[in-house]
């Protein structure tokens, strides 16, 4: 732990110590004596070179928390982020009183958002909808870790070649929304997620424009699209909510006070 610290943060080292020794944290606390083998000793070291040089802990693991579980990641999903667990808690309040709703998570990645919302509504029909394969795959392990049945991944760009009889209550998506060239994509970690669930090549601001042109043909009268965006991009997110249409267009903070989501609802006589 004393050579892992000089090059990684404290959390990070125990967390990969007992990563690579297999051991719950008590344990390193009660049994100091309990020596490493040679394989968990190089395994660390291996790890803590990897973190040292950026790469997120998640994929060093393997796994990450969001909302309460534990959910498998790897290179080909973003990590979940804490802040994103604000948006989940805005849609379970948004279908209160909606009875058996239908749900799709567009850009779902590893299925933490489509994952999160089935658990907590197992009257749900939820839809996870991403364009890598590779993705799904993750996300449909995730499922079978938490034994959802009432979610399906769909391998799709946005709205393209799917659809719901009846139309959906609530679409939701934290998509690429980083700008091309923002310094954030070279960050720690973020260099090592997969560009396409960062970024769009251009302003940040591509997806958006996509689920306003398909929300009106997908989502019921009266339902939601929420959507998580960076902290500068809500009233240009905003424009494109009230030009497609909808409603009660509003934002909320996250905990740090930043700007950090938005939302609007279908007129419920018809809409746009």
């Amino acid at each position: 732990m004393q050579w892992a610290r000089q090059q990684v943060d404290r959390l990070d080292a125990r967390l990969l110590l007992e990563f690579a020794a297999q051991c719950r944290p008590e344990a390193l606390i009660a049994y100091p004596e309990v020596l490493l083998t040679v394989a968990q000793w190089e395994a660390f070291q291996t790890l803590v070179v990897r973190r040292a040089a950026g790469e997120p802990l998640a994929y060093l693991v393997g796994e990450a928390g969001f909302y309460g579980h534990q959910l498998a990641v790897s290179p080909d999903v973003l990590v979940p982020r804490p802040e994103t667990e604000d948006l989940v808690d805005w849609a379970l309040m948004i279908l209160q009183g909606c009875r058996a709703p239908v749900i799709a998570d567009l850009g779902t990645g590893s299925g933490a958002i489509a994952l999160a919302l089935a658990h907590a509504r197992p009257d749900a029909r939820v839809i996870g909808v991403d364009v890598s394969d590779a993705a799904l795959e993750v996300a449909e392990s995730n499922r079978q870790r938490l034994g959802l049945q009432n979610i399906e991944w769909r391998c799709a760009s946005w709205f393209a070649g799917w659809d719901v009889a009846g139309g959906l209550d609530l679409i939701i998506s934290n998509p690429p929304y980083i700008p091309a060239g923002d310094p954030h994509l070279s960050g720690d970690g973020v260099r090592f997620e997969p560009m396409l669930a960062l970024t769009d090549g251009a302003d940040g601001l591509d997806a958006y424009r996509a689920l306003a042109a398909g929300v009106a043909s997908h989502l019921k009268p009266g339902g939601w699209l929420l959507v998580e965006h960076g902290h500068d991009q809500s009233q240009a997110v905003a424009a494109l909510w009230a030009a497609a249409g909808l409603t009660d267009v509003v934002g909320r903070q996250d905990l740090s006070g930043n700007p950090r989501m938005t939302g609007g609802r279908r007129d419920e006589v018809g809409g746009k």
